[in-house]
């Protein structure tokens, strides 16, 4: 089972800070796990939240903010002082020599609809890497992962699942073409016959607790995010 830093080292420090990224690319882990925005003058923001109101010292939607006023904003805490969010661009610069794999989750609804992966796939162009195996893109969004299929065809695309789907769509119906498929793992251990649906990977989140990480490596999961990873390491004897 591989395992995925969720946010970076995110359990410990910062989310996706470059101190939590640092410190996540220093372990002998598979790889590591952020989320991309769009800023109002069409930067690749890495960001959780629509907002910068519940990681930073500021308020404010990141598709109102042009990238000088995001740079304002300190996302570090008292322990671990940090600056602003990282851009994609940036992120891809420091991950680039680990040989570690990186999942980009793009993330949806936002005002930069479509807009947001044709961005992703031209930064990593930019940056060389459009070819790169090592990169992964996931979202909750079908939208998003038949655009990704029309951009890079290519590339690994997985399906995050909402937890209610498994109300609303019991035979598990695609309305993409993931080459991999996520769950939570509430979703996984109320429904462990979806691990592995359609003969894809499964990708599952967010596991922290070594009793619950030792359940996804016995019931067949591929990859696990997780913003432990140091636990995961002991919990997991690889």
């Amino acid at each position: 089972m591989k395992i995925v830093a969720h946010r970076g080292y995110s359990g410990k420090y910062p989310e996706l800070s470059p101190l939590a990224f640092e410190k996540a690319l220093e372990l002998p882990i598979h790889g590591i796990e952020c989320d991309v925005r769009m800023s109002r003058d069409g930067k690749v923001v890495v960001n959780h939240d629509a907002t910068l109101d519940r990681t930073s010292d500021r308020i404010g939607k990141l598709s109102a903010l042009d990238w000088a006023e995001i740079k304002l904003a300190d996302i570090g805490s008292e322990k671990h002082p940090q600056q602003y969010p990282l851009l994609l661009d940036e992120l891809l610069e420091m991950w680039e020599p680990s040989g570690q794999h990186l999942y980009i989750e793009t993330k949806h609804p936002g005002a930069a609809g479509d807009i947001l992966e044709e961005q992703v796939v031209l930064r990593l162009r930019y940056a060389g890497l459009i070819d790169d195996p090592r990169i992964h893109i996931i979202s909750f969004s079908h939208r998003a992962i038949r655009r990704m299929k029309s951009l890079a065809p290519h590339m690994d695309r997985i399906y995050l699942r909402r937890d209610w789907e498994r109300h609303f769509n019991r035979p598990d119906v695609l309305l993409s073409e993931p080459t991999g498929l996520g769950m939570s793992l509430l979703r996984g251990k109320l429904q462990p016959s979806a691990i592995g649906a359609h003969g894809l990977p499964t990708y599952m989140w967010t596991i922290d607790k070594p009793e619950d990480m030792k359940w996804a490596w016995a019931n067949g999961v591929d990859i696990l995010a997780t913003n432990q990873p140091e636990v995961a390491l002991h919990a997991i004897q690889m």
